[in-house]
């Protein structure tokens, strides 16, 4: 028997009908690319919106049309997200630190009707521009003179393309597994595949992460999210935030420690995301400055593995941290570390190890591990193998890719290696690619380099398995030293292994002047791997 209840579909309309109707006077807030400062309400947002809607129609963008946009973290770029999604077209966010091959890749791949740019990626558009089959005007975000040449393309003006248009929009409805956002995944091990996420994926999403035991937003609070836009949709906080009424400040280009911590105090800003690069930058400029933060409480991070130095180093000012994990395979947020009440009762350095935890599963996310064989494995805390994953946000395969997605069963294996502990924390022991395999026992790259980033002379850390004839692989430590730091590498390696069991110790130490990062700030070990090919280990 079905129940009588109605069918709403759920889309990303909604989301903007509610905070204009709910919070009309909630402020947005962002460091323009072109400087200065803009501020409006939900309100006024809403209004920018229609008339954003109104101008794609004029430039012939329809339903399912692709719309580029290369951007930082601004109000326009959140004008984009609403716009596209509310005419049935799809929001493609375009990674600028994908390169020019991978970036023109994607733009062609997903076959951009228009793209949208700030005026800082413009040298790399117009490089793109004569690659792009399918690109038919190029709109300036953030242009201040008089408006380029991209090849035979129109360009216009954001402003001026937007202000003759009514402030009104008559929402379409659809059916809400229409697409809405279009991600690529940051192509460390292969070409970018794209992830297309729909109006109901992204509003179950949004929901979840909006509750307390999640992202644990607060209506009072001012959020900033310094994660890019152009990185899973900013970790879906611009949808989520709206929904709660919340405070939403965007830090534009400033991504630096100064421009974080300058707008972190002037916007009074309570809560903020972002990549575990961008908060050892702002500890290092806070306390090599001798600064406090007088409102923010509350840190979530994500993208990589997060490190004691970053708990204790927020700690030190009354900052909480709060891990987050996921994929832009799923949206991205799969689990979350949020703190407990019994957690004051803890010894630090036992909090601090479950802090490090990359969390329990968030609502509707299903999660289990599985031994080679694809045998299911207990939450036992000691049982480590391959994490699957599957929820209604969660790909169902990538966009236009032939290749095998899902398990036979229906299942996103996601290339973690995981344990799950009894009170259902996952912990991530490695990728299953990076994960070294010693003498029959599999070693954590991942223990290793935290137990390095311990160290106040170490500003990075990466560990790759290098050949050995006895024990197959043995983890090569390559570190990152901080600015002014002259520890010597012996030292760090001695104290590197007096945190780990023996079988775990790195085996050498070698000092790069920077650990390459990828698109979205994860160390590149492939690169790594290049560099040290010919590397002997002196314990061969």
């Amino acid at each position: 028997m079905h129940g009588l209840m109605m069918e709403t579909p759920l889309l990303v309309t909604e989301i903007l009908r509610h905070a204009v109707r709910s919070s009309p006077n909630q402020e947005v807030v962002t460091r323009l690319v072109e400087g200065g400062m803009h501020r409006y309400t939900f309100k006024e947002a809403g209004e920018r919106i229609a008339q954003l809607a109104h101008a794609l129609v004029a430039l012939g963008v329809g339903e399912g049309d692709r719309v580029g946009v290369m951007g930082w973290n601004t109000h326009r770029q959140l004008e984009l997200y609403y716009a596209t999604a509310g005419i049935g077209a799809v929001c493609h966010t375009i990674n600028p630190r994908l390169g020019p091959e991978n970036a023109g890749y994607v733009m062609n791949h997903a076959r951009d009707k228009v793209v949208f740019y700030d005026e800082t990626f413009l040298p790399l558009v117009k490089g793109l521009a004569p690659h792009l089959a399918t690109v038919e005007s190029y709109i300036a975000l953030s242009a201040t003179g008089a408006l380029p040449e991209i090849g035979d393309k129109p360009v216009h003006n954001y402003e001026s393309l937007i202000e003759k248009h009514p402030t009104t929009y008559d929402w379409p409805e659809f059916d809400e597994r229409t697409a809405c956002g279009l991600c690529y995944t940051s192509g460390t091990t292969g070409r970018p595949k794209g992830v297309l996420y729909t109006h109901r994926s992204t509003v179950l999403h949004a929901l979840v992460l909006a509750q307390p035991n999640v992202g644990a937003f607060d209506r009072g609070d001012a959020l900033l999210p310094v994660v890019p836009m152009f990185h899973v949709n900013a970790w879906g906080v611009p949808y989520a935030a709206l929904m709660m009424g919340v405070k939403l400040v965007m830090p534009g280009p400033g991504l630096d420690g100064e421009s974080l911590y300058e707008i972190f105090e002037s916007e009074q800003v309570a809560y903020a995301l972002g990549v575990p690069t961008v908060w050892l930058n702002l500890l290092n400029y806070v306390d090599q400055n001798n600064l406090s933060f007088s409102s923010l409480k509350h840190t979530m991070v994500g993208g990589a593995a997060l490190s004691e130095r970053i708990i204790k180093g927020f700690e030190r000012h009354g900052v909480r941290v709060r891990q987050g994990w996921g994929m832009t395979e799923m949206s991205p947020i799969g689990t979350t570390n949020v703190e407990e009440d019994d957690w004051s009762e803890l010894p630090e350095e036992e909090r601090v190890q479950i802090q490090l935890r990359q969390g329990k599963a968030v609502p509707f996310m299903q999660m289990r591990i599985v031994d080679d064989e694809g045998n299911c494995l207990p939450h036992d805390g000691e049982s480590d193998g391959h994490l699957q994953v599957k929820s209604p946000w969660v790909l169902s395969a990538y966009y236009e890719y032939d290749g095998q997605t899902l398990t036979d069963d229906g299942w996103f294996d996601t290339g973690d290696v995981v344990v799950i502990h009894p009170d259902g924390r996952m912990q991530i022991t490695d990728r299953a690619k990076d994960v070294i395999k010693s003498g029959g026992e599999w070693l954590s790259t991942i223990d290793i380099e935290n137990a390095a980033l311990s160290h106040p002379a170490v500003a990075n850390a990466a560990v790759i398995g290098m050949p050995h004839p006895k024990w197959q692989e043995r983890p090569l430590l390559i570190v990152e030293m901080a600015k002014g730091a002259n520890a010597e590498p012996a030292e760090i390696l001695e104290f590197t292994r007096q945190q780990l069991p023996k079988i775990s110790w790195p085996d050498d130490v070698q000092t790069v002047e920077t650990i390459p990062l990828g698109a979205t700030g994860k160390v590149l070990k492939t690169e790594l791997r290049k560099q040290f090919a010919d590397f002997t280990l002196p314990t061969v």
